[in-house]
């Protein structure tokens, strides 16, 4: 019996490989490779993989100093791929990131000069730290793998994927993220401080020398497109699909709730369900990948009535999930 996915919390696999790419095993590489450098955060290298294999995008808040560049850098750098870093700052413009049209005066010609966002995997440093002017020159690259410059349109790599850090926004020089912004990210996640005892495994290892160093990859970007590719076609039944929108709906209802997720956030739940469910070893997904992923793709998509904090967003979506019907296991096949 396969059980080398048991590490981790999953059950075996059904079926490792699909469409000749083994699904699992990649997986697992790049989650172990980013364990070497993020002590004592399992739960938060799970999601983050799980978004890589989903084909989603990644947002990272914290305090600083608690690793959220460092977890992007980790992820990143385990996948051998084009890679691009922008600090965001107040003075960064949006033809930074999306590039420029200049004039040659040798050739006599106007040419296309990339911005940092043409790259298979692009680290979005302090993401609202910049204005929102600036951090809107993401919103098409995001939605639509492109950018739109002087009229042309011009496809990004593929795979792509944005992994953004943000500082909280009660911190001095940042933006608040626009809504719209904050929507195409398909999770959140938050590093939060490590135990005591993980600390100290950081000291004893990483002390002396930078473990992203030593960091290699583990797989490739072609590998990546195509576990994103047959991800994407696992069976979800009429039921589970309808247990989503269920669950999204219900956000929009909450009382303490003044803007509820949005219809992209049924679809980005969906397909990090689907890559949750793969990396289980499953061919089809269960209302437990819902449930499992649901936190970190509908937690930044909430927001809350000014003045009613009795619930954070955390729980108004762990209250959604414990009202609504969950279908039996026959009609979630």
């Amino acid at each position: 019996m396969d059980t080398s996915s048991r590490d981790h919390g999953y059950p075996a696999p059904a079926s490792r490989r699909r469409s000749g790419v083994d699904v699992i095993a990649t997986a697992d590489a790049v989650r172990r490779n980013v364990e070497q450098v993020i002590e004592g955060k399992p739960d938060v290298v799970r999601v983050a993989t799980t978004v890589l294999f989903a084909g989603g995008h990644l947002l990272v808040e914290d305090v600083p100093g608690v690793g959220k560049t460092v977890l992007a850098k980790a992820l990143a750098r385990s996948v051998d791929a084009s890679l691009r870093r922008i600090q965001f700052t107040p003075d960064l413009l949006p033809s930074d990131i999306t590039g420029v049209t200049i004039y040659d005066q040798t050739s006599g010609e106007f040419r296309f000069r990339p911005g940092a966002v043409f790259a298979n995997v692009v680290i979005g440093d302090e993401i609202n730290r910049a204005s929102p002017k600036t951090q809107a020159a993401l919103l098409e690259a995001m939605e639509e793998h492109q950018v739109t410059i002087d009229g042309t349109t011009r496809a990004l790599p593929d795979p792509f994927m944005v992994v953004a850090t943000q500082n909280p926004v009660e911190m001095d020089g940042t933006f608040p993220l626009p809504e719209a912004q904050r929507d195409r990210f398909m999770a959140q996640v938050s590093m939060g401080y490590p135990s005591p005892r993980a600390e100290f495994d950081m000291l004893e290892h990483h002390g002396v020398t930078d473990p992203l160093s030593v960091l290699r990859p583990v797989t490739s970007a072609a590998e990546i497109a195509a576990c994103v590719g047959a991800i994407s076609r696992l069976h979800t039944s009429d039921a589970l699909r309808q247990y989503v929108v269920d669950v999204v709906s219900a956000t929009r209802e909450h009382p303490s709730v003044r803007l509820g997720a949005s219809p992209r956030a049924s679809l980005q739940l969906l397909r990090a369900a689907r890559a949750h469910a793969a990396l289980a070893g499953r061919d089809h997904v269960i209302p437990e990948d819902v449930t499992a992923m649901a936190p970190a793709v509908l937690g930044h998509r909430v927001l809350l009535r000014r003045g009613r904090n009795d619930l954070s967003a955390g729980e108004v979506v762990a209250d959604v999930i414990a009202g609504v019907r969950v279908p039996t296991q026959r009609a979630s096949r």
